[in-house]
């Protein structure tokens, strides 16, 4: 077997190969020799085809099915041979297959580009940290009571922390505007979730109550044509209720598996709760950071084939997700894979580096890490066994969390090789803002 190597781009290989005549006409008169002891021919007895016969019926067909074997297995040994790494799958461009002469192919493909990995040492990042205070505590507290709070119609004036029922619409110089118009609407007054001011002119309104209200949409609505304009809401106010928040009892403390009764006990469970979501948090906007910086400092050169693929697959799991959300994916059938192409350069670009850095430092995933982070995830579902038999049972779904843990463990190396300095958060600017908020 005869190996060339041709570089037609800077990733681009053309790779030629020769394959000896007499190692293809040798398989294929062992094949048809065989043959002569199983094809049936009709006017001679089974075994004794001649294999002139079988040649002449068969030798083709039997010569393109070698030809294709010896096609794959010869191309695995010239890469091999070559040293070269595909990137993607090899595309055979043409066959030199003559009476006579020596079988020749040639193959094109994209190989992994040498990553030049600039020193992190030079990197610099914020490391932030929260600790869960009394106060945030108390504030998740007051936040859970409320969501299992009960309205309780009153024919007091309303207040701030008060549902309102009401009917409205709104107008623009004496004109209706589309989407201003509704019934039987709840609106939380002092939520802000209507336009400045809105909320605030129905404080001290009653159950009956027709009121004017008037506002200006701010300069950076979502609306073009309501931006920067002055309207007029007339409201209906049809019920007021004030809003009744469960006592902080037995039957409460049971709904979050606390049954000692303790309050204690209860604030102890919430906070192990928080520092986990806040401690899972800060471990996403770290890794994100790490993740951008080691991007944005390492310039690669990629393989077309493993972007074109990584946008593929980016569509697929954009479809699925619209899928689980109750969307027709259907209506985006025609979306050209390249729409997620610069993602997908991202995520390669990514793991060329992170798969360098695995190699250099020589990092493998720790299998007690891995049976952790595989806990994590089960204990979240109502048969932890299963989850976990299910990720044991299949290398591939195993090798997932594989990923992930050397992915923080790159992460970890980065930091632990860059300059870091740390900073204390709160937790509501950690978490989503706002989400103790009363």
């Amino acid at each position: 077997m005869q190996v060339s190597v041709e570089s037609t781009g800077t990733l681009e290989r053309k790779v030629r190969v020769e394959l000896p005549e007499d190692r293809i006409s040798s398989e294929v008169s062992d094949r048809l020799q065989k043959m002569t002891k199983t094809t049936k021919v009709q006017g001679f007895r089974p075994g004794k085809v001649p294999l002139k016969i079988v040649q002449g019926r068969y030798g083709l067909q039997v010569r393109k099915e070698v030809i294709g074997e010896l096609v794959q297995s010869s191309l695995y040994e010239a890469i091999t041979q070559e040293n070269l790494k595909p990137a993607g799958q090899p595309q055979i461009d043409e066959f030199e297959d003559e009476s006579g002469k020596d079988f020749a192919y040639t193959a094109t493909f994209e190989v992994y580009p040498e990553v030049e990995l600039k020193d992190v040492s030079g990197l610099e990042f914020e490391k932030p940290s929260c600790a869960v205070s009394d106060d945030d505590i108390t504030s998740m507290i007051d936040m859970l009571r409320k969501q299992r709070r009960e309205l309780k119609v009153t024919e007091r004036a309303a207040e701030n922390g008060d549902v309102l029922n009401i009917n409205f619409e709104g107008f623009i110089d004496g004109e209706a505007f589309e989407g201003g118009l509704a019934e039987n609407y709840e609106l939380e007054l002092g939520s802000n979730s209507f336009i400045g001011g809105f909320e605030d002119g129905l404080v001290g309104t009653s159950e009956g109550d027709d009121v004017v209200v008037n506002v200006k949409f701010p300069e950076d609505y979502g609306n073009e044509a309501l931006k920067g304009k002055d309207a007029e809401f007339k409201v209906k106010v049809n019920l007021v209720n004030e809003t009744v928040l469960p006592v902080i009892d037995e039957a409460f403390m049971l709904e979050f598996n606390v049954k000692d009764g303790k309050e204690e006990t209860l604030r102890g469970e919430i906070k192990r709760n928080m520092e986990r979501e806040v401690d899972l948090t800060l471990r996403r906007q770290i890794k994100d950071t790490v993740l951008d910086a080691l991007h944005e400092a390492n310039e690669i050169e990629l393989p077309q084939a493993l972007v074109a693929n990584e946008a593929h697959r980016a569509k697929h799991d954009f479809e699925n997700n619209l899928k689980r959300q109750g969307h027709n994916a259907g209506a985006i059938g025609s979306l050209d894979a390249s729409v997620f192409n610069e993602q997908a350069k991202k995520r390669v670009s990514l793991q060329l580096i992170l798969g360098e850095i695995i190699k250099q430092n020589e990092l493998k995933a720790d299998p007690a890490k891995v049976k952790e982070m595989i806990e994590q995830v089960a204990s979240g579902y109502e048969d932890p066994t299963a989850v976990l038999n299910w990720y044991y049972s299949d290398q591939k779904n195993l090798a997932e969390v594989e990923s992930l843990s050397l992915e923080d463990d790159v992460v970890d190396w980065v930091l632990g090789h860059a300059k870091v300095t740390d900073k204390a958060c709160a937790f509501d600017e950690i978490m989503n803002k706002g989400q103790t908020a009363g």
